[in-house]
């Protein structure tokens, strides 16, 4: 066996790790029937706390979809972080309670999270929940976090979904799906066998006890899932309650896309690298079934990025076979592909037909090699830093 083939069969089990995660997810999620049960029980005390930087576009908007949904005793902080726009005046009018955060050097939403909890310390609320300043909270979605956040005593992830919009190009309705796939479908498979989920960075639900004493001051670009595996390690991974909904719609602007998407893919990559594998290690000493599956979620890389892997690995094994007549790397990546297509078709057949027809799920094979710049600068420009997203210019 020579060293190339033993490195082809190396690459092909390692991507054959999270596909097997990502299929085994799906399956789970497709074989689910009825619905989710109502969230009962006492309903808790609850602050919302809403990180807003220059978000007075939306600001008003968001801020009136959960006036209605809150109780004389809870509250709506709204942090404004670094605006250099009406944000402030404009939560106030809409109703929130507003605080007013400066400082040029440490930026980021971790940061404001941070500022807003010891603000809340003379008077703490039973739970926490972080909404961004550019989503739409559905309906009763604060009362079912807020009752099982209650429940469980544990952190609670709602069911987060972005829109691209009826007029969007053909990228924008792939890279919805993908968002589906990687924010409901995924989660949904492993709540179903009472497994936890990553956090998502809107829709959050805390403890009070548990969000007061995390260290949220970073300036990590996904503070999100640095916080969710802080959490489990500490004794509480969070848990998925898709019966509560927040929305909200991806950027229009070329620069806000790609901003957007910089921040999200070089983040969930730079922590698959950092953190997966020593989660994994730590879950497999202690015998923590929760902290195991919550590291082998974290390292099913995005979608675009499996799937160019995949076809690498495949076309460079097929190549191999037809020079060598060596077989088993084309087996192996074969049977990758296989289970990486089926996680697809079965995803989309069952959630995602009103999204896209199958014939333009076809393009999804070409929509990865448009990400190919993006996976380059992280090899050689990773971005470290939070940059807020720019947003359309729309009127509050």
């Amino acid at each position: 066996m020579t060293v190339f083939e033993i490195a082809l069969d190396v690459a092909t089990l390692i991507l054959l790790l999270p596909v097997s995660v990502l299929f085994a997810q799906v399956l789970l999620a497709v074989t689910r029937r009825g619905t989710e049960a109502t969230e009962q029980g006492n309903r808790p005390r609850l602050t919302i706390v809403m990180p807003a930087h220059d978000e007075a576009a939306l600001i008003s908007i968001t801020v009136l979809s959960i006036m209605p949904q809150l109780l004389k005793s809870d509250r709506l902080l709204v942090v404004a972080d670094n605006c250099t726009d009406q944000t402030a005046a404009l939560a106030a009018a809409a109703g929130a309670e507003v605080v007013i955060r400066t400082d040029s050097v440490h930026r980021g939403k971790g940061y404001a999270l941070d500022y807003a909890i010891r603000h809340l310390e003379s008077d703490p609320p039973g739970v926490v929940i972080v909404i961004d300043a550019d989503c739409q909270v559905a309906t009763g979605a604060l009362d079912q976090l807020a009752r099982c956040c209650a429940r469980t005593e544990r952190p609670v992830q709602s069911l987060n979904l972005m829109h691209a919009g009826p007029d969007a190009p053909l990228k924008m309705r792939i890279a919805e799906f993908a968002w589906l796939v990687k924010n409901f479908v995924r989660p949904i498979g492993m709540h179903r066998l009472g497994l936890p989920c990553q956090l998502m960075g809107t829709g959050m639900a805390f403890p009070w006890p548990c969000i007061r004493s995390a260290k949220l001051a970073t300036g990590h670009i996904v503070e999100d899932l640095k916080l969710g595996i802080t959490l489990a390690r500490a004794g509480k991974p969070p848990l998925f309650c898709p019966q509560a909904l927040v929305t909200s719609e991806f950027p229009t602007s070329r620069e806000g896309i790609r901003e957007q998407r910089t921040r999200w893919e070089h983040g969930h990559l730079s922590v698959i690298l950092s953190d997966a594998p020593r989660l994994f290690v730590e879950s497999v000493a202690s015998l923590n079934i929760n902290m195991m599956t919550l590291a082998l979620d974290l390292s099913v890389p995005p979608l675009a990025l499996l799937t160019l892997g995949v076809v690498s690995v495949w076309l460079t094994s097929a190549i191999f076979f037809l020079l060598t007549k060596t077989l088993l790397a084309l087996e192996l990546t074969t049977a990758t592909a296989t289970l990486l297509g089926l996680a697809v078709l079965l995803s989309w057949a069952r959630y995602g037909r009103q999204l896209l027809s199958l014939g333009t799920l076809a393009f999804a094979l070409v929509y990865p090699v448009l990400k190919i710049p993006l996976y380059l600068k992280f090899l050689v420009a990773r971005q470290r830093h939070w940059i807020r997203s720019k947003r359309d210019s729309k009127p509050p």
